[in-house]
């Protein structure tokens, strides 16, 4: 059996440390921007949201990359 992956979507997930708790430790959110091309590199990924990072007022502490696939039978 063959399957074929289609690329449907893919998201650009950078992480920021918006401060510490009481305990000191390092808490964290992530962004999410939506609409990228599933066809793009890896390295335009990470530049584009080392970019945004230095726009933001937390610091990016990780880079993620989100693809949804849509896997289907070959007939």
């Amino acid at each position: 059996m063959a399957v074929t992956n289609t690329p449907l979507a893919t998201s650009l997930r950078p992480q920021v440390q918006i401060g510490t708790d009481d305990g000191g430790k390092p808490l964290y959110r992530i962004r999410s921007y939506s609409r990228v091309k599933p066809e793009s590199i890896d390295e335009d990924i990470y530049e584009v949201a080392s970019a945004l990072g230095e726009l933001q007022i937390h610091p990016v502490s990780a880079i993620s990359r989100l693809d949804e696939n849509d896997l289907s039978e070959d007939a």
